[in-house]
């Protein structure tokens, strides 16, 4: 049986190498193959989802609820000290305050779902919402910080830690006007229910990754230092906060 891997669309592209290293491990210890498909954009992964063609899947917070309540996927790890946070940033020198926008503003903006809800939430002291904001949609957070420096959006949101890898060049153009503090959301691994009898053992594996070099060096290829397991009381409490921030 050849099982489908999906990784979330937010990562960034540099660590694709790494995800397919990663997933050449993984079908070595399952003794089963395991098709890593790369989806473009969140519509053709939430597509793929509908059609039942992933299995396993390094899952976006905002995408959590519905594969865990709709969809019976559960579980596995989360990475360590790895939340989904956001940022707010303008051209520099532009604005030195959220509550100084203006409603119409041109927001810059991937699909990425968790990064959007909370990006729209922090606007909220200057009165904006989706609305009253003519949204601008970008490939990545590349895109967005160069909409921002050519004057084609007022302000861009950016998941904080693409915002801190852009390089010195470029940070020097942007400001961050405001930084989410939330802490509790963050990526996860989840199983599918035809995958529902290994779970116990692929936990037990990813989160023993880390306990030696190759799996340690394998880990920084894909992002993550470590991965800890999270239970079902901890994938509750992440769906229950990421529908109270949208609603």
């Amino acid at each position: 049986m050849t099982y489908n891997l999906a990784i979330s669309p937010d990562f960034k592209p540099e660590l694709i190498p790494g995800w397919f290293i990663f997933n050449t491990w993984l079908q070595k210890q399952l003794g089963e193959g395991i098709h890593l498909e790369i989806h473009q954009d969140f519509k053709e992964q939430h597509d793929a989802i509908d059609k039942g063609m992933v299995d396993l899947i390094y899952a976006n917070p905002f995408d959590v609820s519905q594969l865990v309540r709709d969809k019976g996927f559960i579980a596995l790890v989360k990475p360590v000290c790895k939340p989904d946070e956001a940022i707010i940033a303008c051209h520099n020198g532009v604005y030195d305050d959220v509550k100084g926008l203006p409603p119409n503003i041109k927001i810059a903006q991937t699909d990425t779902p968790d990064v959007n809800t909370i990006g729209m939430i922090m606007l909220e002291p200057a009165d904006i919402d989706k609305d009253s904001a003519e949204i601008v949609h970008c490939d990545n957070f590349v895109v967005v910080a160069k909409h921002l420096m050519r004057g084609n959006a007022d302000v861009g949101f950016f998941l904080a830690d693409s915002f801190n890898e852009l390089s010195a060049l470029v940070k020097k153009e942007l400001y961050p006007l405001v930084s989410s503090q939330i802490h509790m959301i963050h990526h996860a691994m989840l199983v599918s229910p035809k995958m529902a009898g290994q779970k116990d053992w692929l936990c037990e594996l990813l989160t023993s990754m880390s306990q030696n070099d190759s799996g340690k060096s394998m880990l920084g290829e894909i992002g993550v230092t470590e991965f800890e397991m999270m239970s079902e009381e901890d994938a509750e409490f992440m769906i229950d906060l990421m529908d109270t921030l949208t609603t």
